[in-house]
């Protein structure tokens, strides 16, 4: 499945708990996606979050659903430098 990059600007700082966490994990396998991870920036203004998903509209109807920002989507593909070297010793 396709790995995107999800840029999140908050109005607000973010808190994020488990609560949350368990609510945006329902909506996301609703629509289908996986959220794998996040950064979050030293304002706690913006995310940084690495999403599965068979397109960039599933992820938007995700953010939709649960009422969060998805400001850029881009799709990317994982450099492992550890895995790059170790393939080539």
């Amino acid at each position: 499945m396709p790995l995107y990059l999800i840029e999140r600007n908050f109005a607000e700082q973010l808190d994020v708990n488990a609560d949350g966490v368990v609510a945006i994990n329902k909506i996301n396998g609703e629509a289908g996606v996986n959220w794998l991870f996040s950064f979050l920036s030293a304002d706690k203004r913006k995310t940084y979050c690495l999403y599965e998903a068979k397109d960039p509209e599933a992820i938007r109807e995700a953010a939709r659903r649960a009422n969060i920002p998805a400001d850029v989507i881009v799709e990317v593909s994982e450099v492992n430098p550890a895995r790059i070297l170790a393939a080539a010793t």
